[in-house]
């Protein structure tokens, strides 16, 4: 997998995050690790077909969503990740990953995505096979942690 291939993803992120939460965020380091679901995370996950195929999914702790969702509904405080707060962080990984796929096609790639699917540490998944990943942490100030991992064969 190229180091490259994570380049859209962050860039779309990084261009989301500051429309949406008015944060502008900074870029941890780039790594490999295999992919595991971290106790108390909500996960969204993007599978991705077409030039490159595999899935992207971002990771962020229960709190780290919750304010995101608060500030994406204008200041509006969740204390939960009810029915409501999914359909925000869905919607955020759906913008991320669709400017991401208009950077890849720019690029002369074409990909399709699917609908963003959240998943939290509770849950099973059936699919859930060791894999690396090329990972790489959006650090945003006064918010938290935004996890990408980007799994492309």
């Amino acid at each position: 997998m190229k180091a490259e291939m994570i380049n859209p993803f962050l860039e779309s992120a990084c261009s989301v995050i500051e429309q949406v939460i008015q944060v502008s965020p900074s870029t941890g380091n780039l790594g490999v690790k295999e992919v595991m679901r971290e106790q108390d995370h909500i996960w969204i996950q993007i599978d991705m077909t077409g030039h490159y195929s595999g899935m992207v999914m971002f990771g962020l702790e229960e709190t780290v969503a919750l304010r995101i969702v608060s500030a994406m509904m204008g200041g509006f405080v969740l204390t939960e990740m009810d029915e409501m707060g999914q359909s925000a962080i869905s919607e955020l990984g759906n913008m991320i990953s669709g400017n991401a796929s208009t950077i890849l096609s720019n690029q002369g790639y074409v990909v399709d995505i699917t609908p963003p699917r959240v998943l939290t540490s509770k849950q099973e998944d059936s699919n859930q096979i060791p894999r690396k990943a090329l990972c790489i942490p959006l650090l945003m100030d006064g918010i938290g942690e935004l996890d990408i991992q980007v799994m492309i064969s």
